[in-house]
């Protein structure tokens, strides 16, 4: 009985704090995303005001990756409990019709603004500089973009890494480089 109740202890245990739940459109939504009127300027001085960094996640109904994401990933307290406290993320559906207003003032749908971004794949995560010009696009703002599913330390490693503003040191360090260091780190020799 002693073995039993350690194993359950042990799942209960394993299992993420959270699992995200589908909204009305289809994507999976966490408690740190933001439901904004999706004016990129007024999320982003939003952000700037908290003290966080704007990120904005591109997702779409029925995507396995963005599901892989929200079930795998994000709901690992040291990945949710980071982004929730360092970052304001706006999501964009891949296919919506929401209107948004672009940077650089145009007004056009979800799935219009990700076309003139170039995004094709989902999940994609643009992450913000904290400033823009009037005339930035969501894709020019950028710092770096995250395109695509990933275990949770390369995630954890990637949003580290935009919030210290690694990017923007000095040095040979990019993202490839930072990333290779904290698994050794990590001291486990695991990339997630």
């Amino acid at each position: 009985m002693t073995r039993l109740m350690t194993l359950l202890v042990t799942a209960v245990l394993a299992l993420p704090v959270f699992a995200a739940e589908l909204g009305d459109d289809g994507l999976h939504k966490t408690s740190w995303m933001r439901d904004t009127f999706k004016d990129l300027s007024e999320d982003l001085a939003e952000a700037n005001a908290e003290g966080k960094r704007l990120a904005i996640i591109v997702e779409q109904r029925g995507c396995i990756y963005c599901t892989k994401m929200h079930e795998d990933v994000f709901p690992l307290p040291e990945v949710s409990n980071y982004i929730a406290e360092n970052y304001f993320v706006v999501q964009i559906n891949l296919h919506g019709d929401t209107e948004i207003v672009d940077f650089d003032g145009e007004i056009l749908t979800e799935k219009a603004a990700v076309q003139k971004w170039g995004v094709l794949f989902t999940p994609t995560i643009l992450f913000m500089s904290e400033d823009t010009a009037s005339d930035d696009t969501a894709q020019t703002a950028a710092v770096t973009i995250m395109p695509g599913a990933f275990g949770a330390g390369t995630t954890i490693d990637m949003f580290t890494w935009v919030y210290e503003k690694r990017y923007a040191l000095e040095g040979n360090e990019d993202f490839q480089r930072y990333h290779a260091r904290r698994i050794q780190e990590r001291n486990n020799g695991s990339a997630d």
